[in-house]
């Protein structure tokens, strides 16, 4: 199901500037920008309480919204909002008009729904390997979120890309073969040989090799004796 219709009334601004900026949410307005279709920016603001309302009702970052402005409706997708680091609050929004009747590119959330066979009865752990999916749809037809049933898969299963049933009002442009969930094994615990069981055959090397030392010195030994004899005095 396609978001709900969303209108949000924006005024015209003439400053700007960040001092400009500062008099404006002192005085319980937020900064936007507009940029449109056939070119240049429209600045804009909001108040401030009605643009936090909506953004706590819409988590999505792509959202179509129909702006009161200046006497017109203009399709927009909220392309951006800042916020301030301390307060959480908007500070600044930033819009782009679109065309109701063109298709655009945007990502899309996907949401896992139900547990899998293979983590129910076969002890497995589900892993989402994809987030979000780029899809080409008109802006009427984005969604916060893509709902995928995973209840049917198995131990060692995946859910691909190619598998998601979308409708015809969607084209798919992440590729086919991404895996999106998967169902692997638990993995299993390595148990490690104790250091000390380990230590006895180091030393056994070590005494091997100094006693063939000392037979090889101890043969040796008869063979330098004559060497050591005196020569016998003349008569």
């Amino acid at each position: 199901m396609a978001n709900e219709q969303i209108r949000m009334k924006a005024e015209l601004r003439t400053e700007q500037g960040s001092c400009a900026a500062g008099r404006l949410r002192r005085a319980g307005s937020v900064p936007a920008a507009v940029n449109r279709i056939g070119g240049g920016t429209t600045l804009v603001k909001f108040d401030a309480h009605e643009l936090k309302t909506m953004l706590r009702h819409h988590a999505s970052e792509q959202m179509l919204v129909t702006l009161e402005l200046d006497g017109k409706d203009v399709p927009t997708l909220m392309r951006e909002v800042q916020y301030d680091v301390i307060t959480g609050y908007p500070i600044h929004a930033d819009f782009g008009e679109v065309s109701l009747t063109k298709k655009i590119r945007v990502p899309i959330a996907v949401r896992l729904v139900g547990e899998p066979e293979g983590v129910k009865v076969e002890g497995g752990i589900l892993q989402q390997m994809l987030r979000t999916v780029d899809v080409d749809c008109l802006p009427t037809a984005i969604v916060e979120h893509f709902d995928v049933d995973i209840s049917a898969l198995k131990l060692n299963q995946s859910l691909f890309v190619r598998d998601l049933k979308m409708g015809d009002a969607y084209t798919i442009i992440t590729g086919k073969d991404v895996a999106v969930a998967t169902v692997a094994k638990p993995e299993e615990e390595v148990v490690e040989t104790p250091v000390e069981e380990a230590v006895p055959s180091t030393p056994e090397v070590i005494a091997k090799g100094k006693k063939e030392e000392g037979a090889a010195e101890g043969a040796a030994a008869p063979a330098a004796a004559p060497a050591a004899k005196a020569p016998a005095a003349k008569k």
